[in-house]
This record gives C-alpha cells, structure tokens and sequence, in this order.
C-alpha cells in the first residue's frame, strides 16, 4: 500500500439520486488496479480513473473462466465516519478462492488498506443516506495469455466501487421460490463454497426461467436424492421453525459439505443468535421432506435468505413438484426477520457501535496527497 500511485480523475461524473440507487448500475469516479507476473511479482499498485482493462484476448480468464470476486459495503454512519463491514471476513474468503482458482497469493492486508485508499478518494460516492452504502467489488482474473488449460501465470486484480440503494425500495416482502431438483447449483467437492464467476453464469437462465414460468423472484437450489435445501439465489438460507424435539431453533445447511457459500452475513446472524442465546441455533441440513412436513405440522415460523445485498430476505412461497407451499403472505416480515434486519442494519450505519465495522481513516497517509491529475 505504501507503494501506491494514484492519478485523479480531471473529469468528476455527477452522483446519481438517493432516491434512485439500482444495485450496480453505476460506478464511482476511481478504481484501484494490480498486475502480477513471475518475474516481477506484485506490480505497484495504482488508483486510476474508471477505465477499460487492457486484456490479451488469449486471457485464460476469457476461455476457462479463472476469475474470483467479492462483495463488500461501506456505511456513512451516523457520526458522518465512513466504516466498511468485516472487511478481513472477505480478504479471508477470497484468498480461499484464489487458492481454489490456482491464482498467486496476495496480502490480504495490503489489499485492505488499497481499498480504504479507493475508498477515501471517493468518499463523496458514498452516499450521505441511512438507506444506500458503497458497494465495493474486487475482482481477481488470470491473465496470462495462452491458450492452455493450465494455472495462470499472470494475474490481475482490480477493485471498482459504486452506490447502491436499499434492497427493498419500497419495503421489505417475502419473495416466492421455484425449487427444481433438475438443476444443481453445488456439488461436494466442486467450487459452490467459493466466490467464483463460474457459480454464477450457469445460474441466469434458471431464474429467469423461475420468473417467467412461475412468476418466482428467486431459486431455492437442491441438491441430491434428498432434495437438500441448500441457497435462496445467491443468498445463504436460514429456516425457523420449532424442530421435531419441540425445541425453537434456527438452522442454516452446514458448510462442511461444501455445498454452502460461507457468507459474512450468514456468519453475523449466526453469531448475533448465538450471543442471544435466545433458542436453538444449529448447522445442519434441511431436506424437503422435513421442512413439508414441518410446514404441514404448523411448525414453521419464518424462512428468509441472507446476504451482502438484503441483509435478509423474508420468503412467502415455495412453488415445489407442482406444489405452492405457503409460508406467509409477501405483505408479512416475521418478527425475526425483521430484528435481524434492524440489529444488522443499526451495526452497519454506527448506531449500534460494533467491532465488525472498521473506520476506512487514513490520517497522515502520504500517497493521498502525492497524486496526479489525470
């Protein structure tokens, strides 16, 4: 990081609305750019305009898909500090990635104060609203040019950043589900449990056609002869429900089988309910035949997903082999839906202050005043 030339944009683009805030659909004015190479290592790191990448279009990132990502906020608080959330949680996850993707280590500390730096040159992008925050996006590609189904030798990572508004523009309502065993998003021993572009492209079709068949928002994603329930899209699933002991208790698939993203928020709402102490919270699979007869026996409570984008997600139906299994109405939040969404929400924006949200301050940090125009 102390290594770090930045070259200022000349050409500032205006901040869109608050009140108009679609997720992803606009990108601050810098990004932070890296390039490693064998020889060289890590090249000094730059922050730049938004521009395109310059890529050889024999990029193994073009042909076998060698590429990682994450996702990550930051909050203007309400003591006008910008914080991000658990920032290391997704250093650490996507170190694992690039492990799984055969690309060259990184330091996920130096990365981090990169991203304070990106942050802190655009902190007017991050929106002065208790409703949006700035999306954070690194991306990691191999880049070496050559066509053969090998590890990269050469990388690139790059970090962009852009406003985001509130999940629920106009309020928080449960979402309806298809559930089809015909398609699989995960598999043991197969890459569901790391943040790879790869997951996600065989995904689109699939929910479109949820949505345009089935009138879904989202896909609940099975796996095996046992319909495991396994994520809600591209959310961590949680169920509620009072379990065949009679006990109240919260679950959410484990991780071990390697089926499961290991969400940041997921670990959050885990470990919130686990500091409640409040009823059962446990890591195990849930299988279509139990939850059916769980939601026939009047047991279950709630079922919503969580994640970086929502916090959570409350669903109301689940359309399974020709069956619409009703949970609730998509007017209806459940009490604890709604208490993990205020009890995170509050932690994001400081007016809960948590350890998990860390000040992108750089007081005294001489590349921010060393930078060129460009």
């Amino acid at each position: 990081a102390e290594d770090l030339h930045v070259t200022l944009t000349d050409k500032p683009k205006p901040k869109p609305s608050y009140d108009n805030l679609p997720f992803g659909a606009n990108t601050s004015d810098h990004m932070l750019e890296i390039d490693y190479t064998p020889a060289l290592g890590w090249s000094r790191p730059h922050i730049r305009p938004v521009q395109p990448l310059q890529i050889h279009p024999a990029a193994k990132v073009l042909h076998y898909a060698s590429e990682l990502f994450e996702g990550m906020k930051c909050y203007r608080c309400v003591d006008n500090k910008i914080r991000m959330f658990r920032p290391m949680e997704n250093m650490a996850r996507m170190e694992r990635s690039a492990i799984r993707a055969g690309l060259p280590h990184f330091d996920q500390v130096e990365l981090t104060k990169l991203i304070k730096k990106l942050i802190n040159i655009d902190q007017e992008w991050v929106p002065y609203s208790d409703k949006c925050s700035l999306y954070i996006r690194p991306t990691y590609i191999a880049t070496e040019p050559s066509l053969g189904v090998t590890q990269s030798t050469d990388a690139k990572l790059f970090v962009i950043t852009g406003p985001t508004g509130p999940y629920f523009p106009t309020g928080m309502k449960a979402i309806k589900l298809l559930a089809d065993p015909q398609y699989v998003r995960a598999w043991p021993g197969g890459c569901g449990a790391f943040k790879m572009g790869s997951n996600y492209a065989p995904t689109v079709a699939v929910q479109a056609f949820a949505q345009k068949e089935h009138n879904c928002q989202q896909v609940l994603w099975l796996y095996g002869d046992d319909h495991q329930m396994t994520e809600i899209g591209t959310m961590n699933l949680f169920v509620y429900w009072i379990n065949e002991q009679g006990e109240e208790e919260l679950v959410t698939p484990p991780l071990d089988s390697g089926l499961i993203l290991p969400g940041v928020t997921r670990k959050s709402l885990l470990e919130v309910a686990r500091q409640w102490n409040e009823f059962k919270v446990s890591e195990d699979v849930i299988t279509m035949g139990s939850f059916i007869k769980a939601l026939n026996e009047g047991r279950v409570k709630e079922v919503f997903g969580a994640g970086t984008a929502s916090i959570v997600c409350p669903v109301g139906t689940i359309v399974y082999m020709g069956q619409e299994l009703t949970i609730t109405d998509s007017e209806h939040v459940g009490q604890l839906t709604n208490r993990f969404y205020k009890t995170i929400n509050d932690i994001h924006f400081y007016r809960t202050p948590h350890a998990w949200m860390e000040s992108i301050d750089l007081e005294g940090d001489e590349s921010l005043r060393t930078a060129t125009v460009n």
